[in-house]
């Protein structure tokens, strides 16, 4: 594991994947990017162990990416929905999408796609829209099932 301080270093990729380079973190961001909220439904959608989610939403919380909200008081019960430092890594997101989509794509296809909501125009990667080419910000932004989306 990489230090959390870097006197001898100055590296903004190092000390950004001190909050985010662990392989839960980015799928629980993903998931929250696509909708998730509820801690049953990130375990669902992940098959992760309790432990180890409580501890990555216990982390995104701490760092500002997510913010807990309860939504029941008997049992207490949160949602995690995601702040706007956890919207912002959307596009590095998204880049590594279609990086995985490149070089490890199944061979019949990708399992989602980006499109742009409001004409289904397919994103580039300058995140304009392939249809009607306009630039596309993340509200905007519609994750539909690829050709490669499991049955």
């Amino acid at each position: 594991m990489l230090q959390r301080t870097y006197p001898d270093q100055n590296c903004s990729i190092a000390r950004t994947l001190e909050v985010v380079g662990e392989r839960w973190t980015l799928l629980v961001i993903r998931d929250a990017l696509f909708g998730l909220t509820r801690f049953d439904e990130f375990r669902t959608s992940l098959g992760i162990a309790t432990n180890v989610l409580t501890a990555r939403l216990d982390r995104l919380v701490s760092e500002g990416l997510l913010e807990r909200r309860a939504y029941q008081t008997r049992p207490e019960r949160h949602e995690y929905v995601l702040t706007d430092k956890g919207r912002d890594l959307a596009p590095a997101l998204l880049m590594l999408m279609r990086w995985g989509d490149r070089h490890y794509t199944a061979p019949s296809g990708p399992p989602r796609l980006a499109v742009h909501a409001e004409c289904g125009g397919e994103l580039g990667e300058d995140f304009r829209c392939r249809r009607c080419e306009e630039h596309v910000d993340l509200p905007d932004i519609e994750f539909r099932q690829g050709p490669g989306a499991a049955p």
